[in-house]
């Protein structure tokens, strides 16, 4: 549907593409949970949260168009959209779809984890905000930064053997990373906070500002560079 989205608004300025990306595919996913789960709260970034979702131990977390700039970019393929189900705040279950590559990973069949390529470890990082905590990665292990758009790509970078390991600060919330984790984890990823801490969802105050998501070999070597 965003790939039509985007063809059909080729004309239209950057504004008007992202604005038609998130509302076409809130509404999207939007109604087809209504119709599987209709019991289940939602959290979606494109829509008001009134506190409901509290009350719930089953909450969809949803971000309908992950990386708006590099939507609005064609033909770049670093956007991705997010559907996860957190049962009292553990990421069970998730997808992310990487629309512009007709290609989703899932939990339900995740794919095997590839076998790492040789050279340096290649660390993801924001094209336009990369973290502090990045340049201590690079030095400390040897490694390149790789810029990339957003969070659910960069993730799936990882997932897909193109990238070791994204390590993020700041500016995050809970619909930028839930699915991308639960794929992750059904992979055999490593995905924590920065600070190795499990990462917890459907709290009251859904800013998550932190990340990290790498090959399991990574693990050890990240957080003991980062001090954690």
């Amino acid at each position: 549907m965003l790939v039509t989205v985007r063809a059909e608004l080729a004309d239209a300025g950057a504004d008007e593409l992202r604005a038609a990306g998130d509302r076409r595919a809130h509404d999207l996913i939007v109604a087809a949970l209504a119709e599987v789960a209709p019991d289940d709260a939602i959290l979606s970034e494109e829509a008001t949260d009134d506190g409901d979702r509290l009350d719930h131990e089953r909450v969809w977390i949803v971000d309908p168009l992950d990386g708006t700039r590099e939507f609005s970019e064609p033909p770049r393929t670093d956007w991705a959209v997010h559907v996860a189900l957190a049962i009292e705040g553990t990421p069970v279950a998730g997808a992310v779809a990487l629309a512009a590559l007709d290609l989703t990973l899932a939990t339900d069949s995740p794919p095997p984890l590839p076998a790492r390529a040789p050279g340096p470890p290649r660390l993801l990082v924001s094209r336009t905000r990369p973290p502090a905590e990045a340049a201590v990665l690079r030095d400390a292990l040897g490694g390149e930064l790789v810029p990339m758009g957003s969070a659910g790509a960069k993730a799936m970078a990882v997932a897909r053997g193109e990238a070791d390991i994204y390590a993020h600060s700041g500016g995050q919330y809970e619909w930028d990373s839930a699915a991308p984790v639960a794929v992750a984890l059904a992979m055999g990823l490593h995905a924590t906070r920065l600070d190795g801490a499990t990462l917890a969802y459907n709290r009251a105050d859904p800013y998550l500002p932190d990340l990290l998501i790498c090959r399991p070999e990574y693990a050890r070597p990240v957080l003991e560079a980062l001090g954690a």
